[in-house]
């Protein structure tokens, strides 16, 4: 069987991915125009010198130079169209799509940015049979830590209106989680799960105040887990994901390339870990493509591909109706493609 043909054609699911870093870089360059943002470069190739990063910090402040592109909520509406678009031409079939609301609060009501992803989320279900759910987030930097209880709020109030959990995002050093353990005590108690950003930047310390302090149900990145034996057990024993985003670690320097990257380490642990693309825009890659970099690259065979995927359905925040009838799609798509190709 063609594994590579199998991996692009396959059925997927996708659990860690910025909505705002998914932006096409042609419509970037749109939008910057007819909202008169000026932006450092203005031409596609400026653009892909731009995504250069040295680090962490110089990916941020990219990243917050795109969100001020976003302006009202029929640029909003755009982006996450043509989001779903894109999950459709990689046959995504369910999505958690991380963004930053209060990032565009300048400019667009949480509830109007809401609405008009839920706009395009209705149309993504009615033309392309694709679901994504949305997964906000707040940055670390986020000061005084009561303007996150703003967001914290308004994410709970719209548990059941496309909203499954909230994050924490942005720079780790010096932005301990235990900084939002109140932020995060009003979303538990609501029953709103937390998914925080943990253990890409900064070590096992910051994956342990994930889930001692924000009672994390998952953990993006984590890849540093590996640093402290005892995380590793704790994570395992106590069945805690891991949303790993091999290019993104790649491309901000937390690993020097793909061959070193700790996914082969992680997966011999036992840990559940789901395949990711994170800023798929801004690191040039996309779902299909880290499939098949760890293809390439750790020799995953189909078995080792389908584990993956089947993880990423386990794990999503859908009610046990809604995964088990997605189990069901994604099972089936991976039999009958597995006939096609035999």
């Amino acid at each position: 069987m063609d594994i590579k043909e199998f991996i692009r054609r396959m059925p997927k699911v996708e659990l860690h991915v910025h909505l705002e870093g998914s932006i096409h870089p042609q419509t970037l360059l749109k939008l910057a125009e007819r909202n008169n943002v000026t932006l450092p470069v203005q031409t596609l190739d400026g653009l892909k010198d731009w995504y250069q990063f040295t680090g962490f910090d110089h990916f941020v402040e990219v990243y917050l130079s795109i969100c001020n592109c976003i302006r009202n909520a029929d640029d909003m509406e755009l982006i996450t169209s043509e989001f779903i678009k894109d999950r459709a031409d990689q046959n995504i079939k369910y999505s958690e799509v991380i963004f930053t609301p209060y990032t565009h609060l300048t400019h667009i009501s949480m509830d109007d940015q809401l609405a008009a992803i839920n706009r395009a989320r209705r149309m993504g279900e009615e033309k392309y049979g694709v679901k994504i759910n949305m997964a906000p987030d707040i940055s670390r930097e986020m000061r005084p830590v009561e303007n996150s209880f703003l967001v914290a709020d308004w994410a709970a109030r719209n548990h059941n209106n496309g909203i499954v959990s909230l994050g924490l995002g942005g720079p780790e050093v010096g932005n301990p989680p235990e900084v939002f353990t109140s932020t995060f005590n009003r979303i538990v108690a609501s029953g709103l799960p937390a998914t925080p950003h943990a253990g890409e930047t900064e070590g096992p310390l910051s994956i342990w105040g994930a889930i001692k302090s924000l009672r994390a149900v998952r953990i993006g990145h984590g890849v540093r887990c590996l640093e402290d034996p005892s995380l590793v057990v704790y994570l395992r024993e106590h069945k805690i994901p891991l949303e790993v985003c091999p290019s993104s670690n790649v491309c901000l320097k937390v690993v020097p390339n793909m061959a070193a990257h700790p996914l082969p380490r992680l997966l011999e642990e036992g840990l559940i870990i789901t395949l990711n693309s994170d800023d798929p825009a801004m690191f040039n890659t996309t779902l299909t493509d880290e499939y098949l970099h760890v293809n390439e690259t750790f020799g995953l065979d189909e078995k080792q591909i389908r584990k993956l995927l089947l993880n990423a359905v386990d794990v999503c925040l859908l009610p046990e109706n809604e995964k088990s009838r997605l189990r069901e799609t994604i099972q089936n798509g991976l039999d009958q493609l597995q006939k096609e190709l035999s």
